[in-house]
């Protein structure tokens, strides 16, 4: 009788659930794109790349019961997470830990694979179940086996929505017709603008709205995209 190939492993994922970091993709390296691969950099001595993310409150939640502030909490956060899971279910498994980091990685092509998003009118990805409420958190190359995970294959909420209740909100008539960033920059640079630090638009979407982040995370978010508006407008 011929000897059955071993099954991959599963994804241990309640360690990164209960952290917070509840959105995982794993990828066989081989099988990405090459376009995506070359993206990468070395992958000699990988096998695969693992995509996490959240989605919802609670990664805002543990972050706050942690302790860490500065800057960045969220990217420091999510390393120590990250760091601290691998240590604990691939001890001694080669990695590298490309995002957060200084490489420029398509978090949204990644995505796109992994089916976590299609596109809405306010430029953010939106997921049937989360909405808009969730974002990419870290992409690890590692030498490991886990069985990878299909691509989901979610219905595109925005295409059954009759309200269009994020194009009415926006203040900027940044969504009347294809998006306009000239339009939604310059109202956020605007003395007292309502989306200095919220995107009204975003926060106007139904879907998943039970997922919305709370204001503190939000003015976070939006205060960091804010700076960066300023720096480079």
């Amino acid at each position: 009788m011929r000897e059955q190939p071993p099954v991959p492993p599963l994804f241990p994922a309640t360690f990164l659930n209960e952290a917070g970091l509840n959105r995982q993709h794993v990828f066989d390296l081989a099988q990405l794109p090459p376009a995506v691969r070359q993206t990468l950099g070395d992958g000699e001595g990988y096998r695969q790349l693992i995509l996490i993310g959240h989605g919802g409150r609670r990664l805002w939640e543990c972050i706050k019961a942690s302790g860490i502030g500065g800057e960045h909490p969220i990217d420091q956060y999510t390393l120590q997470t990250v760091t601290r899971w691998l240590a604990a279910f691939l001890p001694g498994r080669p990695y590298r830990i490309l995002y957060p980091g200084e490489q420029v990685i398509g978090l949204q092509q990644l995505g796109r694979l992994a089916g976590w998003h299609r596109p809405s009118p306010f430029m953010v990805g939106i997921d049937e179940t989360w909405g808009s409420w969730f974002a990419y958190r870290a992409v690890v190359l590692v030498d490991s086996d886990f069985q990878p995970f299909p691509p989901l294959a979610g219905r595109d909420p925005c295409l059954s929505c009759q309200s269009r209740a994020c194009t009415a909100a926006c203040p900027a008539g940044a969504l009347a017709g294809e998006f306009s960033l000239a339009a939604c920059v310059a109202y956020r640079l605007g003395t007292n603008a309502a989306c200095q630090f919220t995107c009204l638009a975003r926060t106007a979407c139904p879907v998943g709205s039970e997922h919305r982040y709370d204001d503190a995370q939000l003015h976070h978010s939006y205060a960091l995209s804010l700076r960066m508006i300023r720096q480079f407008y």
